[in-house]
């Protein structure tokens, strides 16, 4: 038996979508981490050599490798790009049907790396194998790692650095810049084409709409607004939401600069390229936005034939989007205080408790955790007063919807996590595995994928960092 069940329909599409080509071999795979649970929910096979496959060594039976063609705003300006470190090995057919991407990241050059390498470094691989299964563990939309496999060989960046691939699964790899690229490129064949495609993969209500094109539009939006709330609610910073990294699924993609808030500040940027805070946390809602409406500007074509009535109907729509984010972010928030019922005052009342973190310093997981478990607010004993008039009128909102308060932080440990990836034990565990160290990566890993379950063992890694811990600046390790 083979271990993947490839049916790659991307590969059926206009080939102006993508390039074929094949993983450049490695010197001396070695699988470093593998996702058994991950495979298992996918129904794989086994194999014999799963680095030689997961390293482009050797290509599983049926795979149709390929890097996949899109354009992006990257820091708001236009660029044609395309898969310039990953080739897409095939679909994989879960037994549920359910359909998987499975693509190797930092597999070598391909047509569209321009001047890169094509390769990638260990650390920036771990990171994302890390961050996007703890992602999983917190219900948060996301691509997943189903393994690290170091290559044997080094990577040239700063300096010299072990080199590693990833396997990514995804729903797909179908982004804003997916369309942007056909759309920049007027082939309305292969524009049409990646609509019907998309359309079946992730939205097939929308495929019987007296306009489907506007109505994956709307499904998008939904997608993201959601998953964007989800992001706040947990204190989550991307670091570069650019267009080409903006799904059709509405899963998060792309682990690069990434980064968890620990003292609640909403213009926290930790992307070492983002000097002007495009993408800070409190920046996310609107661009998501904007990247929204560089998909309606590339669907107007399919919206409908007469422009006039494709732009009205397209800036209806994503005139919507406010309103669907504040609606995605009242649920997150409410279920964050406990809060079974709706009242109108209720984005007041998570604001307060937000705003009295901002101006003591108050760890943003920690704080919301403290709250669920009816303990003191993780600040300075001089600080405690300012969360007094939020506490008070939580309180009151609660014994207005008739909920106990243990009831209510019943739900709130079961929307609190107490356990994220922060980024001092990342980049710990990343320097200690650069060094041949596994230890710290599993142990972290371990702790971030039960983050609502803490262990009393977990206890150093719920801690914020200290002063000469904190990490300033993430990269994005191209």
């Amino acid at each position: 038996m083979a271990p993947f069940r490839f049916d790659t329909s991307y590969a059926r599409l206009p080939e102006a979508l993508f390039a074929r080509v094949a993983p450049e071999p490695v010197r001396a795979p070695r699988l470093l981490v593998f996702n058994a649970g991950l495979a298992a929910e996918l129904g794989l096979g086994a194999a014999d050599d799963w680095a030689a496959l997961l390293s482009g060594n050797a290509l599983p039976e049926g795979a149709t490798p390929l890097a996949m063609a899109y354009a992006g705003h990257q820091f708001g300006h236009f660029t044609l790009l395309g898969d310039g470190r990953a080739v897409l090995l095939g679909e994989h057919v879960a037994p549920d049907g359910r359909r998987f991407d499975i693509q190797l990241k930092g597999s070598g050059r391909t047509p569209f790396s321009r001047m890169g390498d094509g390769r990638a470094a260990l650390g920036p691989m771990l990171r994302e194998y890390l961050v996007s299964e703890a992602m999983h563990a917190l219900r948060i939309p996301t691509t997943r790692s189903l393994a690290v496999v170091a290559t044997g060989e080094p990577v040239v960046r700063e300096t010299l650095l072990p080199g590693a691939i990833l396997t990514r699964v995804a729903s797909s790899h179908i982004r804003v810049g997916s369309f942007q690229f056909a759309a920049a490129k007027r082939d309305r064949e292969a524009l049409a084409a990646l609509l019907d495609h998309t359309l079946a993969r992730h939205a097939p209500e929308a495929a019987a709409a007296e306009r489907p094109a506007l109505a994956l539009l709307e499904a998008t939006m939904v997608r993201q607004s959601e998953l964007v709330a989800r992001w706040m609610g947990v204190g989550f910073i991307h670091g570069v939401m650019n267009t080409d990294n903006m799904t059709l699924s509405g899963e998060t993609i792309d682990y690069g600069p990434c980064a968890f808030m620990d003292a609640f500040e909403p213009m926290t940027v930790f992307s070492s390229i983002d000097r002007q805070g495009r993408y800070a946390y409190t920046n996310q809602p609107p661009i998501a936005h904007w990247n929204l409406v560089r998909l309606a500007e590339a669907l107007l074509p399919l919206i409908d034939p007469d422009e006039s009535v494709a732009i009205a109907l397209a800036n209806a729509a994503v005139q919507r989007f406010p309103a669907l984010f504040e609606t995605a972010w009242l649920e997150v928030f409410r279920a964050k205080l406990g809060l079974a019922t709706a009242e109108e005052g209720d984005r007041a009342l998570a604001e307060q408790l937000l705003s009295a973190m901002r101006d003591t310093g108050c760890d943003m997981t920690n704080g919301f955790r403290a709250l669920a478990e009816g303990e003191p607010m993780p600040v300075a004993a001089e600080d405690l007063a300012a969360f007094a008039p939020f506490l008070a009128a939580w309180e009151a909102r609660l014994a207005r919807e008739g909920t106990p308060a243990d009831l209510a932080r019943a739900r709130m440990r079961a929307a609190n996590p107490a356990i994220i990836p922060r980024n001092h034990r990342v980049e710990q565990a990343l320097a200690a595995a650069g060094a041949g160290d596994m230890a710290p990566f599993e142990a972290l890993l371990t702790a971030v994928t039960r983050p609502f379950a803490p262990r009393p063992e977990d206890a150093p890694l719920r801690a914020p960092p200290l002063p000469h811990e904190r990490v300033q600046a993430t990269f994005c390790g191209t």
